[in-house]
């Protein structure tokens, strides 16, 4: 993705990134073996992909046993500057929150338990891929949803 300076950003709005159609190829391809890794190694159930709610969305919504799970998946050159998991920053847990909000208000019963994954797929040299899963980070305020 492109990273527009901050000039360009306060001239545009907030919207001045711009996505290239190559890191919106790569974004595609990480989601399917974060999806593939989470299916096969981890056991959970694909419930939707790429859900959207406005302008904000969710990458992979899935089933681990009776809990929901919401997946935000980053994928990253394999020793890049910004880790994946920490480029999950406040700006999209904001946006995230807001999408989970509008799918939870949908579900009729609402599930007893969900949590929030962030799934990393580091791309080496050679194409080779490793996968990082981070389970239940920290996302809901309490009283999220009441």
């Amino acid at each position: 993705m492109f990273a527009a300076p901050r000039w360009l950003k306060a001239l545009l709005g907030r919207g001045a990134d711009v996505e290239t159609p190559a890191a919106r190829q790569t974004g595609t391809e990480g989601e399917r073996s974060a999806e593939d890794f989470l299916r096969r190694e981890r056991g959970l159930r694909i419930l939707a992909r790429n859900w959207r709610s406005g302008r904000d969305e969710i990458d992979l919504i899935c089933g681990d046993g009776p809990a929901l799970v919401f997946v935000e998946v980053k994928t990253r050159a394999a020793g890049g500057l910004v880790p994946g998991y920490y480029a999950v920053d406040q700006r999209k847990k904001t946006a995230l929150l807001r999408a989970i909000r509008a799918y939870m208000k949908q579900l009729r019963p609402r599930p007893a338990t969900f949590r929030f994954d962030i799934v990393v797929i580091n791309r080496h040299p050679g194409g080779r891929e490793t996968v990082e899963h981070f389970e239940n980070v920290p996302l809901f305020p309490k009283r999220f949803l009441s």
